[in-house]
Order: structure tokens, then sequence, then C-alpha cells
């Protein structure tokens, strides 16, 4: 019995397409304990996220986290859900819709463009499925974290791999590593920026805070810390800031280990008592609002500053479906479909001629 993913009809005339497709880290299916638990385990469960030896890991997570967490999370994506869902899921979709829109528009023919969710659903074998359906025979793949980390950029590679592998018939592949150091990414999230100070005047301080990774991931050569400060410099640079008027800082940190610092917590706590009257927060290393951004940041971020005696606080959304961002995403995609689109023409002709050849032949 063969252990490959059964193959999509084929026929000499079909047209041969290219395929994008991002992905990001996903989203329980909705904001209770029994969606969050599954959730949590498929991402808990990942060797790139986790680096701790499996059994003892598996003793913490099926004894501990998966019977306190689930709750406790499903209350704070409560806080951030919407009418039409989770925002990391909509604005995932959105970003999606709006691409497949632009890379018409600017010519792009023969185009299939779709997401998945590293956790969660629609899963990456599913979309990797549904495009080959769809005669795609070159895949672009696109995490959407700008900065590279093994336990976000690599893992989500790893889930497409393990898809390929499974496939008889393989897609020609290529994959987006990085874009941290993007001009019109950069551009982008400072036209964010300076949107928001037409509406709400400049703030004594900016910070940039990204998600963090464990320190001894850096120790071992993980290059992620240094393209968050890479990025941080560089969109201080496009706003003009001096090195007083912004910092960079990591949040979301996780068990007891040491992270990457200085940690967002921290700082909003210092920044408070030091008496900062206006502090804005942007989060550059993710590209759709999520659980992260909107409850950790906009919420228990906000609270921890003012509690600390700071002054007003003001959250910047991230990129989601802001046009100038998704003409960035869009000049990605063409920098790495480069050859592709006149290979895919020359394919067309080819298999019409080939099929004519054999109507004629019969």
């Amino acid at each position: 019995m063969s252990g490959y993913l059964p193959e999509p009809p084929f026929s000499h005339d079909q047209q041969a397409r290219i395929g994008i497709l991002l992905i990001n880290l996903g989203t329980p299916e909705a904001p209770t304990a029994q969606a969050v638990r599954p959730y949590l385990k498929q991402f808990l469960s990942d060797t790139r996220v986790i680096e701790i030896p499996k059994a003892i890991w598996w003793l913490i997570l099926n004894g501990i986290i998966l019977n306190t967490r689930p709750k406790q999370s499903a209350e704070k994506y409560a806080s951030i859900w919407r009418p039409d869902g989770s925002p990391l899921f909509t604005y995932t979709r959105k970003q999606t819709s709006l691409l497949k829109g632009l890379l018409g528009e600017r010519g792009l023919r023969n185009v299939v463009v779709d997401f998945a969710m590293r956790y969660g659903q629609p899963s990456v074998e599913s979309a990797i499925m549904k495009m080959r359906a769809q005669g795609v025979d070159r895949l672009l793949v696109i995490p959407l974290y700008p900065q590279y980390a093994g336990s976000s950029s690599a893992t989500a590679l790893d889930d497409v791999y393990r898809v390929l592998m499974k496939l008889r018939n393989m897609p020609e592949l290529r994959t987006v590593r990085h874009f941290h150091e993007d001009t019109a990414y950069i551009d982008a999230l400072a036209h964010k920026v300076q949107a928001h100070w037409q509406v709400h005047g400049r703030p004594e301080k900016l910070l940039m805070s990204f998600h963090g990774v464990p320190r001894f991931t850096l120790d071992k050569g993980d290059p992620y810390h240094c393209e968050c400060l890479k990025t941080g410099r560089l969109l201080a640079e496009k706003l003009g800031l001096s090195r007083e008027q912004y910092m960079v800082s990591f949040q979301s940190r996780f068990g007891r280990a040491e992270w990457i610092q200085p940690y967002t917590s921290a700082t909003l706590e210092k920044l408070g008592k030091e008496g900062c009257k206006r502090l804005d927060v942007i989060c550059p290393g993710f590209v759709a609002d999520c659980l992260e951004t909107l409850e950790e940041i906009a919420m228990e971020g906000k609270h921890t500053f003012q509690q600390a005696g700071g002054g007003d606080f003001r959250y910047i959304d991230c990129l989601n479906d802001d046009p100038q961002w998704i003409a960035a995403l869009a000049g990605i995609v063409e920098k790495n479909l480069q050859g592709w689109q006149e290979v895919i023409e020359q394919d067309a002709t080819m298999r019409q001629q080939r099929a004519q050849a054999l109507g004629a032949a019969r």
C-alpha cells in the first residue's frame, strides 16, 4: 500500500499554475477552553518551540499546562475576539485576498494565492493539497514572520517539507526566509506610525516590542535577536528618531529560563516609574494583530505602564490590511517569482500543442 498522498487527476492540456502560500502562526477556532486546548497542545508539542527533553516536557505539558492554561488563555482570547472571529485569522485571510487582487492587477497570471496556519486550521497540508488540485506545480512559501527564528519561520517550513515528503509528484519549491530589512516593509511600518502620529501627535518615546525567544537560542546561532534590532534601527531611521526617542524590547516570555532582553513588561514598568508622560508601542514582528498584540500589549501592557505611574499609552495597530503593506507583500512575491512566470507561459503553450497533437493522432 502506497504511503503517498493521492495525486490530483491529470490531463495533458491542464494549465500549470504558480502557488503562493502565506503561513501564519495560528489560532484556536473559538475563545473557549475546549477549543484552546488542542491548539495549545499542537503548538507546545513542537520541538522547535520547546527545546526541552521530550519525556520531561510531556509530563509538564500534559500533567500541568494543558489542565490549567486553556481556561486562562480562553479568557484572554475572549477579550479580543470579534464578530467575524479571531483577528489573526481574519487579517490573514484579508491579506491573502488583497494580495491575490493586487497581483492580478499587476498582470501576474495563473497564480493561486492561499494561506495556512502552522497550528490549527487551515493546515499546511490542506492548503498545499488544495493548490495541487488547482494545477500548482511551482510553490512559493512565505512565512509571515519578518524576522527569522527557528521557532517561527523554520517550523512553518518544516511543516511544508513534511507535506512534500508525502507527495509522489513534488512541486518545484521556493521559500522566503525573512524580510526584516525589506525597504517596502520598513516603509509600510513607518507609514503606519506616521499616520497614527498625524491623528494623535508624537509621543515622548516609541517602544518597539518584538516577540521574545529563549536566550540560549541566540547563543546557539539563531539570528532572530539581531534581525529584530536591525528592523528597529531601520524603522527609527525612517522616522527620523534619535537613539533616545525609541527603545526595542521583547515580550511573551514563557517559563523560568532567561529570554532575550530587555523584557517588554519590565521596560513598561520602568518607563512608568520614570514618569514617561506619553508612550506609543508598536509590534513590528507581527504583520497581523493577534492575542500577543491586542491583549498582551494594548491591554496588559497599558495597565502595567499606567499602574507604575506612566501617562498616556497608545498602541499602534499592526500592518493588517493596510494597502502599503499589501503592496510590500506583492513586491516580495514578485522578487521571488522571477523566471517562473515566463516558464509557466511556455509550459502552457507546449501543453496545448501536445494536447492538440494527441487529439489529431486519434
